[in-house]
Formats: C-alpha cells, structure tokens, sequence
C-alpha cells in the first residue's frame, strides 16, 4: 500500500487546479508550498532583496501532532505525540530564473495506514529536501521546471500543513506523491495544462508520464482531468515505491466549487496494474475511488473541514486490504487559527468489507473498523 501522495503545482499552470485551485489558496502571498484553507500561510514572510538576482522569499513550518486510535494496524501503537512538520522553504518567484527549495523533516499521517514517526519517515520516503526545483518563466503563460517535483495526480497534498484535514485520505494512498523530473505548464484563457516526464512513485526509472489540463467554468466552478502512465515497467520496489502501483495507470476526474463561505470537491479516481511477472505482479488488479471533500468558514478564524471517501478494488492482485477488499472513511476537522498560529482536532472513522485474512486492523488483523481522533498545532512562519 503506498503512504504517499501530493498535488503542490509551482508556477502558472498551478491555476484552477483540484483543491490547490481554490481562490481562497491564491490569496496566499507565496504560492508555494501550495496550500488548502482553512489553513493560511503568513501573510507576511521573510524577505531578503539580493540586488539584481531579485528577491529572496523564506518562510516555514513548525507543528506537532497527538493521535489515539482504536484497533491500530499491526504494528502501530494506540496513540502517539510526535513532530508533524520541521521544514523551511526558500524560494524566488519573480524574473525569467526562478527557484524553490523546501528542507526538513516531517511525517506523512494517512488513513488506515501505520503511522510512522517523523525520525523515520524522510530516510523510507523523500529524504530531508523533499522538494527543490529550478524553474525557467520565458512569458507569463509558459515555464518549464525540473528537479524534484510534486506529482499532477490527486486531490490533497503531501504534508499535513497544506491539507484541510491532518491526515490524507484513502484515494491519497493509491497515489504518487513526489517525483523527479520535468515538467511544463502552459496557459490560455481558461485552460491550465502541465505536462511531466518523471520517475513515477519516485523510482528513479524515469518513464512515467503525466499530464494535468484544467477549465475554468466561472469564477466559482473548475473541472479538470489528471492522468498518470508508465512508458515501461521496471522491479524498483521500496517503502515510497510499491512495485504495483509504479506500474500501473492512475487518473483522475476534479469538479471543484467555492462559493461564499463553501468550498466543495468532489472527484472520482481509477487505477489499473497490469501483469507482470519479473516484478511478482502475476495477475493485474484495479481500483476504483470516490471522495468529496469540502469545508466552511465561519469567521475568520474558525472552519470546519470534511471528506467523505470509497475505495474499492478488483482483480487478482491486492492493492487495498487483500484481493478485491473495499474501504470507505469519514473525515471531520474543525480547525482555528490567529495569524500564523493554529490548532486544529480530528476525528475520522474508516472502515472495510471482503479483507483478507490478516489484512485488516487490530493486532490480529481481523477488525473492520478503525477510529482515529488527532490533534494538531503549530506555527506557520
């Protein structure tokens, strides 16, 4: 099962995009690292003016988490204090040369999976620069970047800070989060595309294609299309590159409304892995998903966050909880913040049908249900 998934698109192209595309995302000063609101990042970062270069934006994170579970995975614990984010960003967003760089630690919190602890999770996933980027902007409605960059697939992000709800959902975890390589962006009008050349689920097989291409309806609705293919097959297998998944096809269908104190998404998700016995794939497998996310805003201060999601899965390879099991959760996140501090809680329930022995939750894996109630707080410098 793959822990990881973000959608954190740099540059122009980044317009109108799934959830990132919100209006309200945009009033942020910087636009990377993108986020969702509730949450907000400081409307006044630290800048450094380095003469003709141009401007130097710095800005960062600083949060913890606390979880208590009930029927945790095999081998995670009923409740644990942790560091959710330690991470700086450095970036210049103005002129024909442009960069970002995003360093530190954190950790990946995600349905229905393990937790992992953030003095671990860099070193199984994206390592302490989990992002960084060059990126040429001849003309306002074209740039080309390349380096380690976020993927064009899905709905939510990959930290905790730049999602509305703490931890990512079940379609999340079907879905590539960072890779390295290129990528371009390309405006007119109302249509946003990107198109990537990258290594995938971060498999350093540099194969994978993807694109994402977005319609701004008005100024309250976008649909968009995300789609993600492998040229070739490869047996590159770790932690952040389930064997399964880096060979198979991923896409995605968006319709994103904000209107007033509302913010709805809903999307649909299917993923196809094909045979292949030289990585143990010996049969093919797919899946199949459905979320909606959406949130309200009471005052300025004060929101409430929710995700609702199915996931189910067919053929002969297990790619959820066993051969064809299925998976559903509920998300609740009322979340508060005064400037560039906040606090949010959480609560969520997951639950599966048709699992396979041992693949469930519980010390056993034998339960069918999950419960997690998180709280996170922190500064957003």
């Amino acid at each position: 099962m793959h822990f990881l998934k973000t959608m954190c698109l740099a540059g122009t192209a980044a317009i109108g995009l799934g959830l990132a595309a919100a209006p309200v995302a945009q009033a942020d000063p910087l636009a990377s690292p993108s986020m969702t609101a509730p949450l907000s990042a400081n409307a006044t970062p630290f800048s450094y003016d380095v003469g003709s270069f141009g401007k130097i934006y710095v800005s960062g994170q600083l949060t913890g988490l606390g979880y208590e579970q009930r029927h945790p995975v095999i081998g995670d614990k009923k409740s644990r204090a942790d560091l959710s984010n330690a991470q700086i960003e450095i970036q210049k967003t103005d002129g024909v040369f442009q960069f970002y760089v995003q360093a530190g630690t954190y950790s990946l919190p995600s349905l229905g999976t393990a937790y992992i602890k953030q003095s671990d999770t860099p070193d199984l996933t994206y390592h302490y620069v989990p992002t960084a980027y060059v990126k040429i902007v001849p003309s306002a409605n074209f740039n080309i970047e390349g380096g380690i960059i976020p993927t064009l697939i899905g709905a939510e992000y990959t930290f905790t800070f730049q999602n509305m709800n703490i931890a990512r959902g079940l379609l999340w975890n079907q879905e590539p989060a960072i890779s390295r390589g290129v990528q371009a962006n390309i405006t007119k009008g109302p249509i946003a595309a990107s198109f990537a050349l990258t290594d995938g689920y971060y498999s350093s097989h540099y194969a994978t294609g993807s694109t994402l291409i977005t319609y701004t309806i008005s100024k309250t609705d976008t649909v968009a299309f995300a789609g993600s293919v492998p040229f070739s097959k490869t047996t590159k297998s770790r932690f952040a590159t389930p064997v399964t998944l880096n060979n198979g096809d991923i896409f995605n269908l968006f319709w994103t409304h904000t209107e007033g104190a509302w913010m709805v998404e809903p999307y649909l998700q299917y993923g196809h892995v094909p045979s292949y016995s030289k990585a143990g794939i010996l049969t093919s497998g797919s899946t199949y998903g459905a979320a909606v996310l959406g949130k309200y805003t009471f005052n300025d201060t004060f929101s409430l966050a929710a995700r609702a999601e199915y996931e189910g899965s067919s053929g002969g390879t297990s790619l959820l909880y066993g051969q064809k099991s299925k998976a559903y959760s509920l998300t609740l996140t009322p979340t508060w913040q005064l400037k560039t501090f906040f606090v949010r809680g959480e609560f969520s329930y997951t639950g599966l049908t048709k699992i396979a022995p041992g693949s469930g939750f519980g010390s056993a894996g034998t339960q069918k249900k999950q419960t997690r109630a998180m709280i996170e707080t922190g500064v957003l410098f």
